[in-house]
């Protein structure tokens, strides 16, 4: 009887210690008042239901112009929470989403801190669905028509998405008709690239091409003219006895024409150089050192654009 007793209360000292132990341990008293009703704000995991992958825009400007272009589905709006509450562009971002049925969730500015791996989110992010760069096909190759001040943007292998952003933003604000891109070795169209760009691309329609000089050279047969660009000539970049090399400044936009820009290291390929009609250049004001001798990618763009998109008849004085 005594074995029997001593083996009860053995069976009784282990089952109380250890699952009892560990459940003290991991589970604890629950958190109550204020804190509970912070969860479902501290709780911002992607939804496992999520199909595409969801990624995250981040910045005023690229959330409430991607809300209103509508082209992204979105899954959620972070407003940073704050004691001031929200006005003018927030308070109206959360009266679309709300007005949307889209959950709208107010986290502490830590955990979007977190989530945007420290970019400068200006406390307004959005869970949203990628964009993509649309195919171009044949079937949307078109003759110049009676518009002889057409311009379209060919961006060959740009990989830093700040320089894509930049190059976009510029694009939008000049008037270029259409971008297309590289589809090989370009940058995708990332939420970096949509801060970069102020928003732009979610309201622009950016084309990639599998087959960048096939295009060029189809587009040269239906009357574009075909501008490619490089460096100040000097002995890394000799003027090429078969392409003309001349200053944007004397450029005279006469004919629907396409700006191609090239990657920000190499410039453009052999290929695509070949199947350019012209080349810009941006000319410099002084002697340059070693290394010195080119522009930033979306600084040339700029000037290369303005250089050309000043010329429209409507552009303002």
């Amino acid at each position: 009887m005594a074995l029997l007793v001593f083996a009860r209360d053995a069976v009784r000292a282990c089952s109380l210690r250890l699952p009892v132990s560990r459940f003290s341990q991991e589970a604890g008293p629950r958190p109550g008042g204020e804190e509970l009703s912070r969860l479902r704000f501290d709780d911002l995991a992607p939804s496992r239901r999520s199909a595409p992958p969801l990624e995250l825009l981040f910045g005023v400007s690229p959330c409430s112009l991607a809300l209103r272009a509508a082209r992204r589905r979105v899954a959620r709006l972070l407003l940073q929470a704050g004691r001031a509450g929200l006005h003018g562009e927030r308070a109206e971002l959360r009266r679309v989403a709300e007005a949307r049925g889209i959950p709208v969730l107010r986290p502490l500015r830590r955990k979007l801190d977190a989530l945007c791996h420290h970019q400068v989110h200006q406390g307004v992010c959005m869970e949203v669905s990628p964009l993509r760069a649309q195919p171009w096909t044949e079937a949307q190759e078109a003759s110049p028509g009676d518009d002889p001040q057409q311009l379209w943007l060919v961006l060959e292998g740009l990989q830093d998405p700040r320089n894509l952003g930049a190059v976009l933003r510029s694009a939008h604000f000049l008037g270029v008709d259409k971008v297309i891109t590289s589809s090989r070795s370009s940058c995708p169209l990332t939420p970096v690239v949509s801060k970069a760009s102020a928003g732009a691309v979610e309201v622009m329609d950016v084309y990639s091409a599998d087959d960048l000089a096939g295009f060029l050279q189809t587009k040269a047969r239906q009357g574009w003219l075909v501008a490619g660009t490089v460096g100040c000539p000097g002995p890394e970049i000799p003027e090429s006895p078969n392409i003309p090399i001349t200053s944007c400044l004397e450029f005279l936009w006469e004919q629907p024409t396409l700006l191609v820009l090239g990657n920000e290291g190499s410039g453009l390929s052999r290929e695509v150089q070949a199947s350019c009609q012209l080349l810009l250049t941006i000319l410099p004001r002084r002697q340059l050192p070693a290394g010195l001798e080119s522009l930033n990618v979306s600084v040339a763009a700029g000037i290369l654009l303005h250089a050309i998109c000043s010329q429209r008849k409507e552009f303002p004085a």
